[in-house]
Formats: C-alpha cells, sequence, structure tokens
C-alpha cells in the first residue's frame, strides 16, 4: 500500500512540473482518441500475485477540450506467489472520465478516475470476479495535432468481498486522435485588418462650405452664405446676390440697377437737373404697364443726387427728381394715391462720386414697394 502511494506522489510531482514548460496542444473537443499502451501491474502483497507486464488499448471521446469519457482494457499474464506457483491470466476494464488541465497546449497534464471489474483466470480453476476502481493522473505530449506520446499512472482498488486490495497500474503509449475541432487558441490568428485609409478630404478653396469639384462659383467671397451649389444667394431672385443687394425685397419681373434697387434702368439726369429726357419715356412706361399690372401695390418714388453741392441743396433736388417721376406715372394713369415722393440727397450712393461716370449713376430715382 505504501509503495502505490509512493509511487503516485512522485509521478504527480514530475508530472505538474512538466507541465509548466508546455505551450501549444492539440486537444480537440468532439475528437475520438485511440491509445494502445505497454507497462507493468503491481498487485498488494497479500494478495499473492506477482507483479508483471501488461499491455492494453483505451478508447475515449472528448465531449470538450478539457472533459473526456475513456473505456479501458489491460491484460496481464502472471503467476501466483505461492508454492504452486500457477499461471495467471489478469483482465482488467475501467471505464473512466478524466480531465485535461490546459488542453491549449502542447504537454498537457490529466487526471482520471472510473469504476470497472477484474477477471482473474487462473490455469485450470475456475475464474473469478472483482469490482474494481480507479483513481491517477497522466500527460500527453502531443508531436503534432494527431498524434501524442502518453504516461499513465492509476491506483486500482480491487474489492474481493469484503476485502480491498491496492495495486498499481502504470503504463506508456501513443495516442492518436480523429475529428475534432481545433480549439482556439492554436488556430492561428488572422492577420490584422489594414488601417482604413484616411478619408480624402477635397479641398475648398474660397472656403465657403462647398468642395471645389462641386462649386459652381468658386470665387465667392469669404463670409458670404451660398446655396449647395456655392453660389452667393439672392434671395429676391433680382440677378443680384444678397451680399450686394441694397434693395433685398425688389418685386420679381422689374428691372433693377447694379445695387439690386428697382429702377427705370438708364434713366439719369443731368448735373443740377430733375427734368425727364424724352428718351426715357420708353423705360417709365415699362414701369407704368407694371403698375398697371400689379394694382394693389403701392410705391414710394426715391430721388437721389452726387455729392456736388451742400447736402441741403441735394436734398431738395433728389425730392424734385422723384416728383418729377411721379407726376410722369400720374399723367399715365397711375392713382397718386398710389405714390408718394421721398428725397436721399447723396446718402445712398450706388456708385463711387470720384468720377464722373459714378457721379452719373447716383443721379437716380428708383422705386420701392410700400406695402
Amino acid at each position: 500500500m505504501r509503495s502505490v502511494r509512493s509511487v503516485m506522489a512522485i509521478f504527480l510531482v514530475v508530472l505538474f512540473q512538466l507541465a509548466a514548460t508546455n505551450a501549444d496542444a492539440q486537444v480537440k473537443a468532439g475528437s475520438v482518441s485511440l491509445s494502445p499502451v505497454v507497462g507493468g501491474y503491481m498487485f498488494e502483497g497479500n494478495q499473492d500475485i506477482e507483479d508483471d507486464f501488461t499491455y492494453g488499448i483505451n478508447l475515449g471521446y472528448h465531449f470538450t477540450e478539457n472533459w473526456a469519457a475513456e473505456a479501458a482494457f489491460n491484460f496481464a499474464a502472471t503467476k501466483f506467489d505461492d508454492d504452486l506457483n500457477e499461471d495467471l491470466n489478469v483482465y482488467l476494464y475501467r471505464l473512466d472520465a478524466l480531465y485535461h488541465f490546459r488542453p491549449t497546449e502542447k504537454l498537457v497534464p490529466f487526471v482520471a478516475f472510473g469504476v470497472g471489474g477484474f477477471t482473474f483466470d487462473p490455469d485450470g480453476s475456475s475464474s473469478d470476479k472483482d469490482f474494481a476502481a480507479d483513481y491517477g493522473a497522466g500527460i500527453k505530449y502531443f508531436l503534432n495535432e494527431a498524434v501524442a506520446l502518453r504516461l499513465d499512472v492509476r491506483h486500482v482498488l480491487d474489492f474481493d468481498g469484503g476485502d480491498r486490495y491496492n495495486n498499481l497500474l502504470y503504463t506508456a503509449g501513443v495516442s492518436f486522435q480523429f475529428g475534432g475541432k481545433t480549439p482556439m487558441a492554436a488556430v492561428e490568428p488572422p492577420p490584422p485588418a489594414p488601417a482604413p485609409a484616411p478619408p480624402v478630404v477635397e479641398a475648398d478653396s474660397d472656403g465657403d462650405g462647398v468642395v471645389d469639384s462641386k462649386d459652381k462659383c468658386p470665387d465667392t467671397p469669404r463670409g458670404v452664405k451660398v446655396d449647395s451649389f456655392g453660389c452667393p444667394l439672392d434671395s429676391d431672385g433680382d440677378g443680384v446676390p444678397d451680399y450686394l443687394d441694397k434693395c433685398p425685397n425688389t418685386p420679381k419681373g422689374v428691372k433693377v440697377n447694379e445695387a439690386g434697387c428697382w429702377v427705370c434702368k438708364g434713366l439719369n439726369f443731368d448735373f443740377n437737373k430733375s427734368d425727364i429726357k424724352p428718351m426715357y419715356y420708353p423705360c417709365l412706361d415699362e414701369t407704368v404697364d407694371y403698375l398697371n399690372s400689379q394694382p394693389a401695390m403701392n410705391v414710394e418714388v426715391q430721388g437721389h443726387t452726387d455729392n456736388i453741392g451742400s447736402q441741403k441743396y441735394n436734398q431738395k433736388l433728389s425730392e424734385e427728381r422723384a416728383m418729377s417721376v411721379m407726376n410722369y406715372l400720374v399723367s399715365k394713369g397711375i392713382a397718386k394715391e398710389r405714390l408718394s415722393i421721398k428725397g436721399f440727397g447723396f446718402s445712398n450712393p450706388v456708385d463711387t462720386n470720384n468720377t464722373e461716370e459714378g457721379r452719373a449713376k447716383n443721379r437716380r430715382v428708383q422705386f420701392n414697394p410700400t406695402n
């Protein structure tokens, strides 16, 4: 009994020291193993049976990477250790449960326990059958994913009626593994996915929020509100963008000047004059037609001047120019109560007053709806 325990203790110490150095095992869930083994069988002294050579075979199934069930058969051709020294055939058959430690490594330790039975078949006498139980440990060293070297030690308990005997079974063999799933740790991880390419950032040269490839107005001044095509907004649709439009609510369909204001285009006054030249009558007649098409619209006629002369003088001159235009519209049938006048002097120029051409543009009359 003491010798059996000593062998078991030494085997377990060596087993777990070896297990601390292993890597890359091949135990597979769902696999079937077949292990032919050879070794020795040690009987307890008071059984009067000689220790002898044994061989056998184990057939196992791995439910998981850790747990397996194994049917085992061992045979020993020995003798009785008595005066007769008769031949004795011993058959041991077991069903064991195995638990594998660190099954994702190359050197895999395991423990086992199970039940079974003995058949003692002496030469020339009737055979005897005993109940058996066993426990022990072992190691598997994988040469590749299908073949492993194997060592096992079992403490086998032989229950013979009211007696119990302690036996030791030790074997070495080769384990062949068939089928099953490769453990996750044994599968070479896929190469890391390539880093995503940095997003392509298209240029927006004028900084209006619309990339150059879609910008139909690439020279828009910075800070100007634009539409989806990168063009400045023109809210009243008069052809003058909002950022340049000094008359942002011009009615649709009327003619405007560069400042987006409703004018009789081309109508300018000579210096220090408020009379309308006949050449501008057709233009004013277009204004009459438009007002006739909008009978509910009331209009303020606004007069403007250049900056030559005093503010007081130009204020009066701008009012006279507005009055001249209003009188013309009334003469063409526009009700006077629909019209009003206002002079601005030189306070609202549409062009520079530093050139003759600019001053001529500033001497103008424009129209502003009041309802």
